[in-house]
């Protein structure tokens, strides 16, 4: 029984990390299969529809520079689907310890349309898978890749957020 309290324990840390939206370390993960990249101070965009392989590795990109811990609160307010309407929820979040050790790996990205993505992700804890194969969508809005706020929401949820804010209930 010690494992699923040990489990659950981890399960809720690692929900309370996602919601805090900072997750991530400030160094890449040493299990990572591409090069470490510097994050930019502008997420990935693009003026006119992607070709299939560009929006993958922007939608990967930019998934995990809206968990790592190292982004600002108003890149990661770019980074997520109607983020303005989340500015508080995220800014207040942020300066949670757990946050420090959390990111997100995107496994897959795979094309809905030209504007709508299916991620698959896990969610690390020091580096250990603590919520392995996410699913998740990414939408393109104003041109930039974004972390769908229906997967936000539903981090929301799994963290036990009450009351959601009101964009969640427009998100299914």
């Amino acid at each position: 029984m010690k494992s699923n309290r040990q489990t659950a324990a981890v399960l809720g840390a690692c929900a309370v990390a996602a919601l805090i939206a900072a997750c991530g370390s400030s160094s890449p993960s040493p299990s990572s299969s591409t090069p470490p990249s510097t994050p930019s101070s502008s997420p990935a965009a693009t003026s006119s529809v992607p070709t299939t392989g560009s929006a993958q590795a922007q939608i990967k990109s930019n998934w995990q520079t809206f968990f790592a811990a190292s982004t600002p609160v108003a890149t990661r307010v770019k980074l997520l689907e109607d983020g303005q309407q989340f500015q508080s929820i995220l800014k207040s979040q942020s300066g949670h310890g757990l946050a420090s050790t959390a990111s997100a790996k995107v496994l897959s990205v795979g094309m809905v349309s030209s504007s709508q993505a299916l991620v698959k992700y896990d969610i690390l804890i020091g580096g250990a898978t603590a919520l392995p194969d996410q699913n998740g969508d990414a939408v393109l809005q104003n041109g930039t890749w974004k972390v769908g706020v229906q997967s936000f929401c539903g981090l929301l949820k799994l963290e036990g957020l009450k009351p959601l804010p009101a964009a969640c209930s427009s998100s299914g």
